[in-house]
């Protein structure tokens, strides 16, 4: 995501939520539009997969708190993207770079580092000390998507994850030059930056067209890398894969991406979920659920009713004389795994099973029911409340 995105967008309302939501009110909103436009619900539909992404993105950043105040503070010092100097500011020509606000990060992909702290210290060009910054870049964020079946989500899992992402080039040491002596571009002095002005009294700086950005030229380009200093590379991590995940959910793994230039740290590893479906179990939330036949004359007597759990031991439930079709009855401690270890419940729904063969002693039993309750009539109320609306 560039500077720009980072500034102009707006995510709370892509998320449909208030500035001042509660981290559950983005969670809750996420997840709800994360279901709908899937890509997976939404097979073929390009306006879908855009929106998803939207989503996906807003959410990356509302939903870390540190990225979510280095927005807010962002926004409220730019304004929708456009500078609006502050009292005092005074007259003269400004010269402030926005990569400074992510720690020259934004313009590279690879998240956003520092603080809107940092913008301070080169945002106005007041005699400055002049020196060459040649800071280190944070490696790129990665995404990867990995799919579970249903236990698995439940219980948590370890996966392989395959990956391939841009890393310093192992012929050159990440220079660039075959010969390991770049030297500093004299276009941007090593800042990787160029300013470009605006109008207004004030300059925008634009990564260097000659260095790439990097404040480096190899004058000897290596091979492998034909002088970018990066190349392709792939990789297999074990990821842990934490239980009580749901489809669509976006991991993130902090330093297991792309590894940084010149010291700098390695980006963060983001798994978007995929979980398969149960022939038997769903879920809702944090509980697990199940459709449970019963016959007539449990429903209608009562008994004892043995109910499959997920990966464990039966459980017994009681069903009460009486109990209607549909009635769901929970126990407790056999849902999915929760933040902080505990289990949701098992929600049984019951479900009466009509017969479709019947013996005949079977068959002269009902008829004896029918006709001892001859004189009743179910569907009494419902003609009567008919009537009345």
């Amino acid at each position: 995501m560039s500077t720009k995105d980072f500034i102009e967008k707006d995510f709370y309302k892509v998320l449909g939520v208030p500035k001042d939501a509660t981290e559950a009110e983005i969670k809750k909103a996420y997840r709800k539009l994360a279901r709908e436009f899937h890509p997976d619900a939404n097979k073929g539909n390009a306006k879908a997969e855009e929106r998803f992404k939207e989503i996906s993105e807003a959410n990356d950043v509302l939903g870390d708190p540190k990225k979510r105040k280095e927005y807010d503070e962002a926004r409220t010092l730019f304004g929708n993207g456009g500078f609006r100097p502050g009292p005092g500011a005074g007259g003269g020509s400004f010269n402030f770079d926005l990569g400074d606000l992510f720690g020259g990060n934004a313009q590279s992909g690879g998240g956003f580092g520092g603080g809107i702290g940092d913008v301070f210290g080169g945002l106005f060009n007041r005699g400055g000390t002049g020196t060459t910054r040649t800071q280190p870049r944070r490696g790129q964020d990665i995404d990867t998507e990995v799919t579970l079946s249903f236990t698995e989500a439940i219980e948590g899992a370890t996966v392989p994850l395959r990956m391939t992402s841009q890393q310093p080039c192992k012929a050159c040491s990440g220079t660039g030059d075959k010969n390991g002596t770049p030297r500093v571009c004299p276009t941007c002095v090593g800042t990787g930056q160029v300013a470009r002005g605006s109008g207004g009294g004030f300059s925008l700086t634009d990564p260097c067209p000659d260095c790439k950005g990097r404040g480096l030229i190899a004058e000897h380009p290596c091979l492998e890398c034909k002088g970018s200093g990066r190349a392709k590379s792939s990789r297999t991590m074990q990821v842990r894969i934490p239980a009580g995940v749901t489809d669509g959910q976006r991991i993130r793994l902090r330093g297991k991406g792309a590894p940084g230039e010149r010291g700098g740290p390695a980006g963060d590893l983001y798994v978007t979920v995929h979980v398969g479906e149960h022939p038997v179990f769903g879920r809702k939330d944090d509980n697990l659920t199940v459709t449970v036949p019963v016959t007539f004359a449990e429903a209608a007597l009562g008994g004892e009713v043995r109910v499959p759990t997920l990966g464990g031991p039966a459980v017994t439930l009681k069903l009460p004389p009486g109990t209607p079709n549909g009635r769901t009855m929970r126990a407790r401690g056999k849902g999915a795994v929760r933040k902080d270890g505990t289990r949701g419940d098992l929600l049984v729904t019951v479900e009466v099973s009509v017969p479709q063969d019947l013996s005949g002693k079977a068959r002269d039993a009902l008829e004896a029911y029918r006709e001892a309750t001859a004189g009743e009539d179910p569907r009494a109320e419902l003609f009567e409340a008919a009537k009345g609306a």
